[in-house]
């Protein structure tokens, strides 16, 4: 994989995973997947994905508005 800049702890990474174009290393991404969601940390990481990758998903527009109203 690429050399990129994860999207929550911002340190420089090899492996790990990647979503349009921003990543997740592999550290953070175990840390993530065993983390109960009661935490501070869950939310956290959270808060980092949907400020990193919300506005590719609108810009994109990866789903349709229409298909949600009665």
């Amino acid at each position: 994989m690429a050399r990129g800049i994860c999207i929550l702890c911002r340190k420089s990474i090899n492996n790990g995973i990647m979503i349009n174009g921003k990543y997740i290393c592999k550290s953070c991404e175990e840390k993530l997947i065993s983390c109960n969601v009661d935490t501070d940390f869950y939310e956290y990481y959270k808060q980092c994905i949907k400020r990193s990758l919300a506005k590719y998903v609108v810009r994109n527009n990866y789903f349709n508005i229409e298909q949600y109203r009665n």
